[in-house]
């Protein structure tokens, strides 16, 4: 979900979901200890409950980065073992990881012991050749004996030779049962199932089987159906729910308070082209956003401009 869920994407989640547990970008240790923290990992305080993932292979790097976590006041610290692109593989980041998991477990238990708050791990089924259940259930019995306790699954492979990270998400085959069925020799674990979900429906028939369900790509290209539902279907939380366009006025403020800081309009607003989607004027909304958002003068206006193309409702 690179430059997918930054702040901005997390506030307008937030708008449509109390409860859901949103994530960060991936942040590599590299650029929290040779930049300063505060870039990277500054947030708005209504993102909570929210995640922060972190790339890297080194367990010192990564202790540091978790504690660091830990001050800016995150609720749990990722480590991402399943990102497939080639620019994190040639450094020992990502899914290449899973061909290691002694050192993915040594990386997570010096997260653990740097480190308050809940340490998780997110990785795919296995890599390239390297992808049978039974290395599946090996890498998780090494990596449980760090002491971390939640792992989210991608029920894909990944192949790290051959296929762009765009394909990596798409043509490995998923397959749930090797997530149920890692559920079921380690139900002392909590896991997370995540790969091509896309409804409600979905996740609940998942839960029927695993602890908890990660939605990525759904949930940003078309994130109401699914986030403006999720509260009262999971949560037992039957409160009011925004309509779309309350969502996109209730951001305003957000877009005001990002561009006296310096962000351009369109940075800001990208993140809720899929709001309005498969309604009256989604498409105008977006085009006018795309076609006028990048201009240097862009205010907010040209965002309450395009929202004249939806109807409230």
């Amino acid at each position: 979900m690179m430059d997918w869920t930054t702040s901005d994407c997390r506030v307008f989640h937030r708008l449509m979901s109390r409860h859901t547990l949103l994530y960060t970008e991936m942040v590599t240790t590299g650029a929290l200890l040779h930049n300063d923290p505060a870039r990277f990992l500054s947030y708005h305080g209504s993102e909570h409950p929210v995640a922060l993932q972190l790339g890297g292979s080194n367990p010192a790097e990564l202790a540091q980065c978790a504690k660091l976590a830990e001050e800016f006041g995150y609720d749990e610290v990722n480590l991402n073992v399943g990102c497939p692109s080639d620019r994190v593989q040639n450094n020992m980041i990502g899914a290449c990881l899973m061909a290691h998991p002694q050192l993915v477990a040594e990386c997570l238990g010096e997260m653990q012991a740097a480190t308050k708050i809940p340490v998780t791990v997110k990785h795919r089924l296995g890599i390239d050749d390297l992808d049978s259940f039974e290395l599946l259930q090996a890498f998780v019995e090494t990596v449980k004996a760090s002491g971390c306790t939640s792992f989210t699954i991608h029920a894909r492979k990944a192949i790290l030779a051959g296929l762009s990270p765009k394909e990596n998400r798409e043509i490995p085959p998923l397959i749930y049962d090797y997530v149920y069925r890692i559920k079921q020799l380690f139900p002392e674990l909590e896991v997370v199932i995540n790969g091509g979900i896309k409804t409600l429906d979905e996740c609940v028939k998942h839960l029927q089987q695993v602890d908890g369900v990660m939605i990525g790509r759904e949930a940003y290209q078309n994130p109401y159906p699914l986030l403006s539902q999720v509260d009262s279907t999971l949560f037992g939380d039957a409160h009011a729910i925004p309509s779309r366009y309350e969502v996109a006025e209730q951001f305003i403020p957000h877009i005001e308070r990002r561009m006296t800081d310096g962000w351009s309009l369109y940075g800001v607003v990208k993140h809720l082209l899929g709001l309005f989607h498969g309604q009256r004027g989604g498409k105008q909304f977006r085009r006018h956003l795309s076609e006028n958002g990048h201009q240097r003068d862009a205010s907010v206006e040209v965002f309450r401009e395009a929202l004249k193309f939806v109807v409230p409702s």
